[in-house]
């Protein structure tokens, strides 16, 4: 019977009295506490970087899920079949509510914390994406995207959704593109490249526990060395998403950020305009042109609906949030 890893648990002396499968792992409670398995398959260069990180910060008394080393000192220990697995501590606590304004606040503010202490000598190698290419690249792309469905000719709700709206948020890409250029995003870049700063990568809800009075932040796997915006502003993009780019809500969460960790000038300038750029509809008619088009998910449909219903929202808000 497959083990879904457990077997390598006796490689760091450890025993499970129980189990469980969660999201893409397996949760074990062992004599020293909750520990979490998965399957490896990342480099072992850059989760050895990773546990460098988190034992940084770890020092500076932040709960992360560090990783254990096997009775032989490395990090990735192997079944009998030769199956590569991680195994990281855990934590007993609920994942942050989105429904609750609180656990947001209390996200943002652990967010800032960690920020503050995520630095390392930089390796370019894990320098994240510059977005400046990565918006002229995803403009282009949402423009093929719409000569082939255009070319093959509309069938489906999503394709025929799309066509309507592509010409409203393509705009939008390309005024943030152009933005972008206008902003000392060049010199943000090389300063937080220079300083080794370091983002999550999926700085999300699912990611964040709630411990009582604490918090762990789980799941680093994404981390890259970059402008630490993008962290605040993809946490952000979520919760407001689910709140109608509430204008309030999101003047709570910027305060409770730069109270821990003071934003400069240059960085709202960043936050304005990753706003102002229509990421999650490239995300949709991306995922769409990459996937099989015979099969159309009814949720990617509802999801590309609400973005259109909620266009005039979320530009409002670009607008309001951020005006000088």
């Amino acid at each position: 019977m497959y083990d879904y890893g457990l077997s390598v648990l006796e490689q760091y002396e450890l025993t499970a009295s129980f189990s469980v499968r969660v999201r893409g792992a397996l949760l074990c409670r062992t004599e020293k506490g909750p520990v979490i398995l998965r399957e490896f398959h990342g480099s072992e260069k850059k989760l050895s970087m990773q546990q460098q990180l988190l034992e940084k910060m770890k020092e500076q008394n932040c709960l992360v899920d560090a990783y254990l080393r096997n009775r032989e000192g490395v990090l990735v220990s192997r079944d009998k079949d030769s199956v590569p697995y991680t195994a990281q501590v855990w934590f007993e606590g609920r994942e942050c509510d989105t429904r609750s304004e609180n656990d947001i606040l209390k996200s943002i503010r652990t967010l800032a914390q960690i920020h503050k202490i995520m630095q390392l000598p930089v390796e370019m190698d894990y320098a994240g994406r510059n977005l400046q290419e990565e918006y002229i690249r995803h403009n282009q792309e949402m423009k093929k995207i719409r000569r082939f469905i255009r070319k093959k000719g509309a069938v489906n709700s999503f394709e025929k959704d799309y066509l309507k709206s592509v010409e409203w948020f393509l705009q939008k890409g390309e005024e943030a593109a152009a933005m972008l250029e206008t902003t000392d995003y060049k010199n943000l870049r090389q300063q937080s490249l220079q300083s080794g700063s370091i983002c999550h990568g999926e700085y999300n809800q699912h990611n964040v526990l709630m411990l009582g009075k604490n918090t762990a932040v789980t799941n680093f796997s994404h981390w890259s060395f970059d402008v630490q915006m993008a962290d605040l502003y993809r946490f952000m993009r979520k919760i407001l998403e689910k709140y109608s780019w509430d204008l309030h809500l999101a003047q709570k969460m910027l305060s409770e950020y730069d109270s821990v960790r003071p934003l400069s000038e240059s960085e709202w300038q960043n936050l304005r305009v990753r706003f102002c750029y229509p990421e999650k509809y490239w995300k949709l008619a991306n995922h769409y042109y990459t996937h099989n088009k015979a099969v159309i998910s009814g949720k990617n449909v509802e999801k590309l609906r609400t973005l259109i219903y909620q266009k005039k929202q979320w530009e409002e808000f670009s607008k309001q949030c951020f005006r000088q």
